[in-house]
């Protein structure tokens, strides 16, 4: 097989995948590679090309000897051996996942979206998005050492968020969950809307646990950025929304056992009625939101066909309300919106943008000297302004 990055546009008779501003071409017959083809480099060979979406860098360091081929952070094109590729382990729910790369896909692309009219009501909330409010949060996350999913720690962290959430005028629930052969919690607000009935339910989403993937689960897993920066940013949303009336219901939820398979998520939608699951509007759902990996501020919209309305609402809250560059992809992946697109849903994750320069998820280094405020605070006004406009404020 030869494949090489294409300086132009897509190559007639060869196979192509888009992924940012880099287009591989590729072909397994290298007789009809063209003569004189303009390269960003020369071209190679590889035995195969395989898709990888991974949590930070958790891919290249579990197997450093494959190949990478195409480095954008969060998806890779690696080169294996037939042999190598067969023996890579599947640990998509937690990690990682490796699949053949399919000719004629975008795996992300980064779009201009139209900024939009603001609406005065909208711009008023986002206005009171506070970085002394969700920096207190995070710092009082990362304190606790761990958030390991059956950790004490973990049900402090869960109790914590409970009864903040509940000061803020939250009908509030702690909702036990399964996590493999032990136990740990979901942490549920709801506010219901004024509108008349049926009324739509809008959520937002967050795992509140963190993970020591390299030390073991009694190590240190401070989780600044993931998941506590998505986690402080919920609860600064739910800050914001307090005491404001919205048409439809709002609902907010901070998962456990996300680390460890999405188990809180699954769960939470297993359980759904079907006359509440056909109630949801969107799902938004924030995880590592705080590590700067690009020189301007810049967001992924990671959801699936079912999203693309969402997707292009959270565009424009970023196009309208923020300085945020923004990033899309249809390829959902390892994170709490996945139980829900999985269940026709709407849900669109929320994710920093190139994560390829975070190498400190799911290790003790996964601390606060790595956030970006401005990062963080810029994408929770994005999901404050789509989250108003669905609710209907």
């Amino acid at each position: 097989m030869k494949y090489g990055k294409v300086a132009a546009g897509e190559v007639p008779g060869l196979e192509w995948a888009r992924l940012g501003d880099t287009l591989l071409c590729w072909t397994e017959d290298d007789d009809r590679w063209p003569a004189g083809l303009a390269l960003e480099e020369p071209a190679a060979q590889a035995p195969g090309l395989y898709l990888v979406t991974q949590v930070g860098r958790l891919f290249q360091r579990a197997h450093p000897d494959i190949p990478v081929l195409v480095d954008k952070g969060r998806y890779l094109v690696v080169g294996p051996d037939p042999e190598r590729a067969g023996a890579v382990p599947s640990r998509e729910d937690v990690c990682y996942r490796m699949r053949p790369l399919t000719g004629g896909t975008t795996v992300y692309r980064t779009v201009t979206p139209a900024r939009r009219a603001p609406d005065p009501a909208v711009r008023d909330l986002v206005k009171l998005v506070d970085e002394d409010a969700y920096r207190a949060n995070l710092q009082a996350l990362v304190a606790l050492g761990t958030r390991h999913s059956l950790s004490p720690a973990f049900r402090t962290a869960a109790e914590q968020a409970r009864d903040l959430l509940h000061g803020l005028g939250y009908a509030t629930s702690l909702v036990p969950i399964t996590v493999g052969s032990g136990s740990s919690l979901n942490v549920v607000a709801e506010r219901a809307g004024e509108g008349a009935e049926p009324r739509g339910r809008v959520l937002v989403t967050a795992h509140i646990d963190s993970v020591n993937a390299v030390d073991g689960p009694a190590a240190s897993a401070p989780g600044a950025d993931d998941n506590g920066s998505g986690a402080a940013g919920l609860l600064e949303l739910a800050r914001v929304f307090s005491g404001r009336r919205t048409g439809h219901d709002l609902c907010l939820i901070l998962f456990g056992g996300e680390e460890q398979g999405l188990f809180g998520s699954r769960q939470y939608v297993k359980a759904l009625a079907r006359a509440d699951r056909d109630r949801i509007r969107a799902v938004i759902n924030m995880d590592m939101i705080g590590t700067l990996n690009t020189p301007a501020p810049t967001v992924l919209l990671e959801g699936s066909e079912t999203s693309r309305a969402l997707i292009d609402d959270l565009a424009a809250a970023a196009a309208t309300y923020t300085s945020l560059a923004v990033q899309t992809s249809l390829h959902p992946f390892a994170s709490d919106h996945v139980p829900f697109i999985d269940a026709s849903i709407p849900a669109v994750l929320t994710i920093e943008g190139a994560d390829r320069g975070n190498g400190n998820v799911h290790t003790a280094n996964d601390t606060l000297a790595h956030i970006d405020y401005g990062l963080a605070l810029e994408i929770v006004r994005m999901n404050v302004a789509a989250a108003a406009a669905l609710a209907e404020v």
